[in-house]
């Protein structure tokens, strides 16, 4: 096997995993991902960490847990956070004390269940960094595309292996009968 075919290998099998990780895993859990914008999860959730949030019932959520919560309710705008402390309104109605793992205080405004998105599943460092550039609605485009290009690499390395195993073979077999009819022959001989 030679070097490139080697390095195409490996470059094919860390691609399959990326696609595993990246897509097919918040697709198949039914979870939303999202990229860390500031340092307030620094240092293990630096900026440009890829977060994959799966949405969790809010009356499982428990405190250490990292949750993506909306910051208004309704609005786009989101924050991933550890939950500090769990308590409740005058009302009765649970609420979550949320606090960015490198900030001082706790987030001044109580989380409440609508504004959840969802626990941390899993995060992949720096991968976010690319995610942000294909965008949020470019990405929807770029997956396919990349999708199709995997599997044509790996269909292009299958053949390139059968052809090479072909020649070989050939080789081998045009070389065998006369290598057996000298080996024959020495045997009779002694």
């Amino acid at each position: 096997m030679t070097t490139g075919r080697i390095a195409g290998f490996l470059l094919f099998i860390v691609a399959a995993l990326a696609a595993l990780v990246l897509v097919v895993g918040p697709v198949a859990t039914g979870s939303q991902t999202y990229t860390v914008l500031t340092n307030s999860m620094a240092p293990k959730y630096a900026p440009g960490t890829f977060l994959v949030v799966k949405p969790a019932p809010f009356n499982e959520l428990k405190v250490g847990d990292i949750i993506t919560y909306q910051l208004e309710s309704g609005k786009p705008a989101v924050i991933s956070h550890r939950i500090a402390a769990i308590g409740s309104t005058q009302a009765g109605e649970r609420v979550l004390t949320t606090k960015g793992d490198n900030n001082a205080l706790a987030d001044p405004a109580p989380v409440h269940a609508p504004q959840v998105r969802g626990r941390l599943l899993y995060a992949v460092p720096y991968v976010g960094f690319a995610a942000n550039f294909l965008g949020q609605t470019n990405r929807g485009a770029v997956v396919p595309v990349l999708a199709a290009g995997l599997i044509g690499f790996g269909l292009l390395n299958l053949v390139q292996g059968v052809r090479g195993r072909a020649k070989r073979r050939s080789k081998d077999g045009s070389a065998s009968p006369s290598q057996s009819a000298d080996s024959v022959d020495a045997q009779v001989r002694a």
